[in-house]
C-alpha cells in the first residue's frame, strides 16, 4: 500500500457518506488523535474523494491539521467505489469483543485508563476489588448531610402543626368512635364532632395520630 500526503483543503466528501458522525464520537476521535496520532491513512480515489475515512477527515481539520496520509486508489468503477464503502462500514460492524481479552487489557492497565472511546470511571468499576465494591454499595443511597438536616426539619415542622391541631380535636378511644366514624375512616370524609372540631384516635402501635 502506497501512502501519500494530500492537503485536506483538497479532499472532498463523497455525495453519499454512509457513517453519521456524532459530537461524542468526533470528540473521542480528537482524543485518540492527540494521543496517538493518524494511525491510519484515509482511503480516496483519484479525484481526491474520501470513500473511507470521512469521521478522521472532520477530526484532523477541526484539531487545526493541514495535511493527512492517504491511500490513493484507482481505476474503480462508481459501483465499485459504493461498494468499498459499504464493505468498509460493514466489515468492522462484523466483529465481536474477546470480553476475556478486554477485561485483561483493562487488568494490566491498572491505574491508567484514560483510553478514547471509553468512560474512564466505567472501566475502573471493571476491576474493582471486593472491598471497593462493598466501600461503593455502602455510600448507594447515602443521603447528603443539609439534605438529611432539611428532612429532620420538614419532619419537625409536620410535627408542630399536628400538634397544634390535635389541642383543639377531640381525642376518641377506640370503643367510642361513633360506627359512622369508623366507616370514614380510609376515605376522604372528615369527621367533626358536635361543636365542629375534629377528631381522632391514637394508634395502638405507634402511638401517632389517627385522623377521622
Amino acid at each position: 500500500m502506497k501512502i501519500v500526503m494530500k492537503k485536506l483543503a483538497d479532499l472532498k466528501p463523497p455525495e453519499k457518506n454512509l457513517r453519521l458522525h456524532t459530537d461524542i464520537q468526533i470528540a473521542e476521535f480528537k482524543r485518540s488523535v492527540e494521543m496517538f496520532g493518524q494511525i491510519r491513512p484515509m482511503i480516496i480515489d483519484e479525484d481526491n474523494v474520501v470513500l473511507a475515512g470521512n469521521g478522521l477527515h472532520q477530526t484532523l481539520t477541526e484539531l487545526g491539521w493541514t495535511e493527512a496520509s492517504c491511500h490513493v486508489v484507482t481505476g474503480l468503477s462508481e459501483t465499485q467505489k459504493k461498494k468499498l464503502m459499504l464493505a468498509d462500514n460493514r466489515i468492522f460492524d462484523l466483529g465481536i469483543d474477546d470480553m476475556a481479552a478486554f477485561d485483561s487489557f483493562i487488568i494490566d492497565l491498572k491505574d491508567d485508563l484514560d483510553i478514547p472511546g471509553f468512560d474512564e470511571d466505567m472501566l475502573k468499576s471493571f476491576v474493582m476489588d471486593s472491598r471497593d465494591v462493598d466501600e461503593l454499595l455502602s455510600e448507594y443511597g447515602t443521603i447528603p448531610a443539609e439534605r438529611a438536616e432539611e428532612m429532620r426539619n420538614t419532619g419537625a415542622r409536620y410535627e408542630e402543626r399536628d400538634t397544634a391541631a390535635a389541642e383543639g380535636a377531640t381525642e376518641y378511644q377506640p370503643g367510642q368512635v361513633p360506627d359512622e366514624v369508623r366507616a370514614a375512616i380510609g376515605y376522604e370524609e372528615t369527621y367533626k364532632d358536635e361543636e365542629g372540631s375534629r377528631g381522632f384516635i391514637l394508634c395502638p402501635k405507634c402511638g401517632g395520630r389517627i385522623w377521622l
